[in-house]
């Protein structure tokens, strides 16, 4: 099931609950000692961000898979940072060791993160608001099986993020990716309801999505459809990308949201009514679009509101998409609004000339 540490950070009280959520997480994911104590200090220095210079904010805490692969099994956590507060205005300045704002800072917060976590990416603007994203996994070895399964193997990325109703222990939303060949599977899936019941519907989509990569979208929701009959049901989108073509199917069953940006140009991507496990439509239509270079794909649950309003800078799916998703899931709400069910997004992007994560 989807395991959620999510922590309100608005004074310097709740630094030691992330620390300890950032442990408890790596505890899950079976992390060693090293790797935790790493997790711990990322966490802890993110937070310690949001009390001196966000006015506070909110850590997330997710189980994750590797950042440069599209394997959906769990090897490390994501440490998400997120905030409404007054924005970086010099980001390169703020990644380097040594620099602070605040005279009360040691000064090596997000360069230390940058240095020590296996991935960090970072987004802020300036009266907006900032997310940062860490990734901390197993220990790497130069030349191991484990380094080489971190180079990247594909033109494109995919990331994303999940929290719970209410601080809840697990959410009913879950996000996996998997590839079969040339194609490249995203699949969301928001189990009906809340709590424990609707994250056990998610984690069989998930399960089930191993299964069945090698077939098209509308037929995996079929397959999908069998093996969740023994749950309550689930809302579940299923994108896919053949790499070959340069051609992008979706198909959707339920309330799942999904929008594709070609061109500087939103546009949805439309899912059928129904219940995948319970009641599945007689024919699911599919949408096939052309992806490009400066494609982004964007699936969420509908723990976002109806009418959220996608991201409009051009280089934002030049960032990690787990950053690109959790950039679409901080604007979607905020103290004033909150959102109101369990909420997931999840991201496809290229990925950059530079092949970073």
């Amino acid at each position: 099931m989807t395991r959620v540490w999510d922590i309100p950070v608005q004074d310097s009280t709740r630094i030691r609950d992330v620390r300890v959520a950032a442990e408890a997480a790596c505890t899950h994911a079976g992390l060693d000692p090293h790797a935790t104590a790493v997790a711990a200090l990322v966490a802890t220095e993110l937070a310690s961000n949001l009390v001196k210079h966000a006015v506070g904010g909110r850590i997330l805490i997710n189980l994750a898979g590797p950042a440069d692969t599209l394997a959906p099994d769990v090897t490390g956590v994501q440490i998400t940072s997120l905030d409404h507060g007054p924005g970086i205005g010099n980001v390169p300045a703020a990644l380097r060791d040594g620099h602070s704002t605040a005279p009360s800072s040691l000064g090596a917060g997000l360069g230390t993160c940058l240095r020590i976590a296996h991935a960090f990416d970072l987004h802020s603007r300036p009266g907006q608001g900032t997310v940062a994203v860490a990734r901390i996994g197993r220990a790497r070895v130069p030349g191991s099986a484990l380094a080489e399964q971190h180079r990247p193997r594909t033109g494109v990325r995919a990331g994303g993020i999940t929290t719970a109703l209410a601080h809840a222990e697990h959410s009913g939303d879950a996000f996996g990716r998997v590839r079969s060949g040339p194609r490249v599977t995203l699949l969301l899936s928001d189990g009906l309801g809340h709590g424990d019941k609707a994250a056990e519907a998610s984690a069989a989509a998930i399960e089930g999505l191993g299964r069945c990569a090698d077939l098209p979208p509308a037929e995996i929701l079929r397959h999908l459809h069998t093996a969740l009959r023994d749950t309550r049901g689930a809302a579940v989108g299923v994108a896919q990308l053949d790499e070959e073509t340069g051609r992008l199917s979706y198909a959707g069953v339920g309330n799942i949201g999904a929008r594709l940006r070609t061109d500087a140009t939103w546009q949805p991507l439309l899912s059928h009514p129904g219940i995948v496990g319970a009641h599945f439509p007689a024919t699911v239509p599919v949408q096939v679009n052309a992806w490009r270079p400066d494609s982004l794909l964007v699936l969420h649950s509908d723990g976002l509101p109806g009418r959220w309003v996608p991201p409009s800078e051009p280089r934002l799916g030049d960032h990690n998409p787990a950053v690109v998703a959790a950039v679409v899931l901080r604007d979607a709400g905020s103290a004033a609004r909150p959102l109101r069910d369990d909420a997931s997004v999840a991201v496809l992007a290229p990925r950059p000339p530079d092949g970073r994560a």
